[in-house]
C-alpha cells in the first residue's frame, strides 16, 4: 500500500452551492459531494477539490458560490484548465504518487495524462457508475454508515 502522505484524492466540483463564500468544503452541498467528502476525510490522505472556476482548491480555501462547469467547456479551455490543475497539485504535493478520482470523465480527462507522464498512479473506484450507483457504493465504503 502506498503512503498517505504522498496520495491524493480529488473530489469534483457540483453545481449545488450555498448562496454566500466559504470555506470550499462547505460551498457544495450535494449529497455525493457530501458522501464523497466524508470518504475522502476518512481516508487519512490529503484531498482537493477540482474547481471548474478555480483550478485546484484546498477544503479550507474561502471562494464563493459560481457557475462553471466543464461540462459546458470546450476542448482547448478543459486542455487548459487540467494544466493548471496539474501544475496546482505538483506545487502542494511534489512528491504525489497516487491520485483517487472521485469525479467524473470531463474532470479526469486530461488532468489523467500529466499525472502518468509524472509516474503518478491513478485509481477510478466509481468509474462507469450512475449516480445512485456512486452514492450507495460511498456509503457501503465508508467506515462511518451515517448518511
Amino acid at each position: 500500500m502506498l503512503p498517505v502522505a504522498n496520495t491524493a484524492y480529488l473530489v469534483s466540483c457540483v453545481s449545488q452551492k450555498r448562496e454566500q463564500a466559504c470555506e470550499a468544503c462547505d460551498l457544495y452541498i450535494s449529497d455525493l459531494f457530501r458522501k464523497a467528502r466524508r470518504f475522502s476525510e476518512a481516508s487519512g490522505c490529503q484531498w482537493f477539490i477540482l474547481s471548474a472556476e478555480h483550478g485546484l482548491v484546498t477544503p479550507s480555501q474561502l471562494i464563493a458560490p459560481y457557475d462553471r462547469t466543464l461540462n459546458t467547456m470546450g476542448v482547448s479551455d478543459r486542455r487548459v484548465w487540467a494544466d493548471r490543475v496539474a501544475t496546482q497539485l505538483f506545487e502542494v504535493m511534489p512528491n504525489l504518487s497516487q491520485v483517487v478520482f472521485l469525479a467524473g470523465k470531463r474532470y479526469r480527462e486530461f488532468l489523467t495524462l500529466h499525472l502518468q507522464r509524472r509516474g503518478v498512479g491513478i485509481s477510478v473506484p466509481m468509474e462507469g457508475l450512475r449516480i445512485g450507483e456512486q452514492l450507495s457504493w460511498l456509503v457501503q465504503h465508508s467506515p462511518h454508515s451515517a448518511a
